[in-house]
Formats: C-alpha cells, sequence, structure tokens
C-alpha cells in the first residue's frame, strides 16, 4: 500500500512540473504577441478625409492581419493621428481589426 502511496506521489509532482512548464510557455507568448502586434507597416498616404476620421494609404504586406500590399481606406483610432500626416507622405504604420473594422492606432512620417 505504502508502494501505491509512492507512485500517486511521484505522478502528481510530475504533472505538476509538467503544468508549470506549460503555464511557463504560455506566459512567454503574449509578449511575444506584443512585439508582433506593435509591427509597424510602410506605406503613402493617397487622401485624408478629416470629417470621416478615415485615411487612404497604399501599404505593404500587413502580416498580423494576413494582409497583402494594397491601397485601402482605413478609420485612424484617434482623429489627431490625421494631423501628422499630409498627402504623398511615407509612413510607417500600426493597424488593428477592431470591432470588425480596419483601424490605424498609430502614424509616423518615415524619413
Amino acid at each position: 500500500m505504502k508502494l501505491a502511496h509512492f507512485f500517486s506521489v511521484l505522478l502528481m509532482l510530475a504533472l505538476s512540473a509538467n503544468s508549470l512548464n506549460v503555464l511557463a510557455q504560455d506566459a512567454a507568448a503574449p509578449a511575444n504577441a506584443l512585439v508582433l502586434n506593435n509591427e509597424m507597416t510602410n506605406g503613402e498616404i493617397r487622401k485624408i478625409d478629416k470629417e470621416a476620421k478615415k485615411i487612404t494609404i497604399r501599404h505593404g504586406e500587413i502580416k498580423k492581419l494576413e494582409m497583402p500590399p494594397m491601397t485601402m481606406v482605413f478609420q485612424v483610432k484617434d482623429e489627431a493621428l490625421l494631423d501628422k500626416v499630409k498627402t504623398g507622405d511615407k509612413v510607417n504604420f500600426v493597424a488593428e481589426k477592431i470591432t470588425g473594422a480596419f483601424v490605424v492606432t498609430e502614424i509616423q512620417v518615415s524619413n
């Protein structure tokens, strides 16, 4: 009976160690996802519509959104972003899919 108890305890320890390893791996995942989520994409401003709070950008591939290079209209998270750029500017930007819409959350003029 003591041998069976020993093996039960040993099994519980092994399972606990495995669970801790899985938790450690999961804890690292959000940090990696954060880097990917803030990855900037290059583009060129084609049109700015301050009234509609939209911006048209010809852009390269947006990996996290699985989007090929194209020209498209984005909403902006904060309309103040539209004051940072003008038509023709080369930019780096971050786009997210928020409640079904593609939204520019960060933008900077590139040199």
